[in-house]
């Protein structure tokens, strides 16, 4: 990999280290002694109920919620801050200037975790834990679409809604299928070509990672007060995935200026 600009491929280094260390953490297959105990007292049609509400959730934001959702934060002033951060790394040509790509994302994230957070527990009190679905899938949209901007990268196409889908998949798997789908979504970044992608087999097949991933939380969601503790699941899951999103798009925008 070469860089015409010492300072990029710098950073380049850096979120190839970052990267790891996030692979080799969540790459280790867990299991939980308590999500053993209720096994057996989720019902069958559960998965299947968050598969669907997932899905629905991913195919109405992307067909008509993307302009509500662009309505919590302001897309020009973001668009037109990165195009200062951009210029100033151009011009002070150090990796201090390229940092800036990473605060802005990084202001927004914290922003949307505490919303997510603040969502999770009031309605896990409540339990309520399937109908927060297209809030979760909203503010995890919200934030990924933030993150794109800050590093100049849009999410209005077909392709780059494919792009999200898959990165929030790859995000909830472990083990030896996580290092495997990670690499794939690295050649398509590396390739820049999504023509084959399907927007709607995507969103079915991150749906059934999304409903795998929080069967278990849901399913404690939904009893009242005790369910606080299924609804802050809702942050500890958006920020493993937006601290995932954060890595890929911050290995686009070095990908970019590679050789520039």
């Amino acid at each position: 990999m070469l860089f015409s600009k010492d300072y990029w491929k710098k950073e380049w280094t850096a979120v190839e280290k970052k990267e790891r260390r996030f692979i080799d953490r969540m790459s280790k297959e867990r299991s939980s002694a308590w999500t053993e105990k209720i096994s057996d007292k989720i019902p069958k049609k559960l998965e299947g109920t968050l598969k669907t509400a997932f899905r629905k959730a991913f195919e109405l934001v992307f067909e008509k919620g993307t302009g509500l959702i662009e309505k919590t934060y302001d897309k020009e002033k973001q668009a037109q801050t990165f195009q200062i951060n951009e210029y100033a790394a151009s011009v002070r040509k150090d990796r201090k200037s390229i940092r800036a790509f990473a605060r802005q994302a990084g202001s927004g994230r914290a922003k949307n975790l505490l919303l997510s957070g603040i969502e999770g527990a009031g309605l896990g009190i409540l339990g309520i834990g399937i109908p927060d679905i297209p809030l979760f899938t909203a503010v995890l949209l919200k934030s990924i679409y933030e993150i794109a901007l800050s590093y100049g990268c849009s999410y209005e196409t077909e392709e780059e809604q494919c792009f999200i889908l898959r990165l929030i998949e790859t995000a909830l798997f472990r083990g030896g299928k996580l290092i495997q789908a990670n690499q794939e979504l690295n050649d398509w970044i590396e390739s820049e070509d999504a023509s084959g992608s399907d927007r709607r087999e995507q969103i079915s097949r991150t749906s059934d990672a999304l409903a795998e991933a929080l069967l278990y939380m849901k399913f404690v969601q939904g009893i009242p007060v005790v369910g606080l503790a299924g609804g802050l699941a809702d942050a500890v899951y958006l920020k493993r995935i937006t601290d995932y999103a954060d890595l890929k798009y911050r290995r686009r925008c070095c990908l970019r200026h590679r050789d520039a």
